[in-house]
């Protein structure tokens, strides 16, 4: 599989995240149990504002006329400020996501030094065309749950994912755009790095879903199993005469 097969592989999971001050990328990252609503993944600060004033929310799928308008009480939305992470859990709606989402990068594993990665988003240049970069490994930041990339992000591509490609696990999502960071020891904009966040935070949150999803399903076999009893309890009947003393 090369980058052209990985972008029309990954290209449905993509969203553009719209709100009242700007613009980022989103993919979907899990469903809960029942898959009667989705995580979408994406940059802490791409969300922040929203969901600090109580703002009104667009997801724009990609490849599809489908837009949904999340208002604060439709969604609820977990982000984590060291890493510039978030996660948006709705009801996907009108939204024709995949039924089974792009596997993240295990916990506690990292890429190495030298290794090539792609990343998707929407480039405040061209808007509404989603566009595909690729850079290199630079560096790995274990104190901020980072990597530094050789490559190019562009405002607007904040909160895409960023892949990586084997031949025994195929695409995997290793992280999301943070930031690009430019270079300018010469008080000019040279070439800079991209700090890629890691997985951390979207596989905490999608733990916290499945532990509220187990206690969910024991509540619900509680319930089931006091009513089972309540119906095999004998009814007992009053004779009226016999009660009148």
């Amino acid at each position: 599989m090369n980058w052209d097969q990985v972008v029309q592989k990954v290209t449905p999971y993509i969203v553009k995240i719209e709100t009242p001050t700007g613009y980022g990328t989103g993919f979907l990252s899990f469903y809960n149990t029942d898959k009667s609503w989705c995580g979408i993944a994406t940059a802490a600060h791409v969300v922040s504002d929203a969901d600090e004033w109580q703002k009104p929310i667009k997801i724009r799928q990609q490849g599809s006329d489908s837009v949904l308008f999340l208002q604060p009480n439709e969604r609820v939305i977990y982000i984590n400020w060291n890493t510039d992470s978030a996660v948006i859990l709705f009801c996907k709606g009108n939204l024709q996501l995949p039924e089974v989402p792009i596997a993240l990068f295990p916990v506690g594993e990292s890429l190495g030094i030298g290794v090539e990665v792609g990343w998707l988003g929407f480039p405040a240049i061209e808007s509404y065309t989603l566009c595909f970069f690729s850079g290199i490994i630079s560096a790995r930041q274990d104190f901020r749950k980072a990597y530094l990339i050789d490559g190019v992000a562009i405002n607007g591509v904040s909160g895409g994912p960023v892949l990586h490609l084997t031949e025994t696990e195929g695409v995997q999502i290793i992280g999301s755009v943070s930031q690009y960071r430019a270079n300018r020891a010469t008080g000019e904009a040279l070439p800079g790095l991209l700090i890629a966040q890691d997985v951390s935070h979207f596989h905490d949150v999608f733990n916290h879903v499945r532990s509220i999803d187990e206690a969910n399903k024991k509540k619900r076999e509680l319930a089931d199993a006091q009513k089972n009893t309540e119906a095999c309890q004998p009814v007992v009947q009053h004779n009226a005469e016999s009660s009148v003393g």
